[in-house]
């Protein structure tokens, strides 16, 4: 059997993509994950039975911060680490999905000339992958637009690889799981691995109008959950969902969301209607909203950006989301979604 060493990490959007493909993938490859020594990334691979190595990483910034010279450090030393880790396993290719951890090992990689493909999710690469871009074979992107800010590299539009789990949730087991009976529609928010603090607080105003008509499902991030609202009826909050997310996305009529690439790629496969509220400039580069614009362009979402937002407009947004249902789901429906883990893995074939 071949060998391959995914990496990626930070975020549960740079992790699930490459959890995605492990079925596949196995079939023909002993797998490999490199990650960060404490990230979410860790618990994550760890559960599917992949062999998993932490090293040292750092977050690269783009502005001036002294903590810019403490984390060259731990990069350096993670790019050490990862040498020898690579020496070890001695794979034939690398299969890079984003976030700060994948530069040391794309780095290694490069030094130790083993074939990289990359991944880019948004429109627009992140640092991490724009560092990562030279020491690439193929550049596998989501978006078309993506193209156009990669230049003398080979691209290919793979799509987004959506977990198989995801499309054999049963909706019975979703509301069960909340303590929901099915006398209203659900409503599903969540502001992803890490919670979104403005869409969290903007929910719990709302809670008392939105719950007239929807029970309400609310992934809030780690360290979120607010212990006085614990016990109301119509509304379920939990941190962070797995095993249980393909039910309850089953049972959600309506989502709420961030607009990170996976997430809003996911919402597309399973046809559920969705108002993405993207992170803004101020924290961050932009790139969840280029994402948002793209897929109302689309017809597939509604978006609301943070800076408008409030109690009143947010409830306004829901409503007119579910009174337009069935336009956004027909719309989504004639999209040329592809078989994405098929694809990546036959670029993965080619280059390993």
């Amino acid at each position: 059997m071949k060998k391959i060493v995914m990496t990626g990490g930070g975020t549960a959007g740079h992790v699930v993509p490459n959890i995605a493909l492990f079925d596949s993938l196995q079939k023909n490859y002993e797998i490999y994950y490199i990650g960060s020594t404490y990230g979410i990334e860790k618990d994550l691979v760890e559960k599917q039975g992949v062999t998993y190595y932490g090293i040292s990483s750092g977050k690269l910034r783009r502005y001036i911060d002294i903590k810019n010279i403490t984390d060259a450090f731990r990069v350096i030393r993670g790019f050490a680490q990862a040498i020898v880790l690579l020496k070890k396993i001695r794979p034939d290719v690398i299969f890079s999905k984003g976030g700060f951890v994948i530069v040391p090992v794309v780095l290694a990689a490069g030094f130790l000339k083993i074939h990289v493909v990359l991944h880019e999710s948004d429109i627009t690469p992140g640092l991490a992958n724009k560092i990562s871009l030279p020491f690439a074979k193929v550049v596998c992107t989501s978006f078309p637009e993506t193209q156009q800010h990669i230049k003398k590299k080979k691209v290919v539009l793979s799509g987004t690889p959506i977990r198989e789990s995801l499309f054999k949730g049963q909706a019975d087991k979703g509301l069960a799981i909340c303590g929901f009976d099915n006398s209203k529609p659900v409503l599903l928010v969540t502001g992803g691995s890490l919670g979104a603090l403005k869409l969290n607080s903007v929910l719990r105003e709302s809670l008392p109008t939105l719950k007239k008509s929807y029970n309400i499902i609310h992934l809030c991030g780690k360290n979120n959950i607010a212990s006085e609202l614990e016990n109301i009826s119509g509304y379920a909050q939990f941190e962070y969902l797995d095993e249980e997310l393909p039910h309850v996305l089953a049972c959600a009529d309506l989502i709420v969301s961030r607009a990170g690439a996976n997430s809003i790629f996911e919402f597309l496969a399973l046809r559920k209607p969705h108002l993405l509220v993207p992170l803004p400039k101020t924290k961050s580069r932009g790139d969840q909203i280029l994402n948002a614009e793209s897929f109302k362009n689309q017809g597939y979402s509604k978006v609301l950006l943070e800076e408008d937002i409030n109690p009143a407009n947010f409830v306004m947004e829901i409503i007119d989301l579910f009174s337009h249902k069935d336009k956004y789901i027909e719309s989504m429906e004639n999209s040329q979604i592809r078989d994405s883990v098929s694809e990546i893995c036959r670029i993965i074939k080619r280059y390993s």
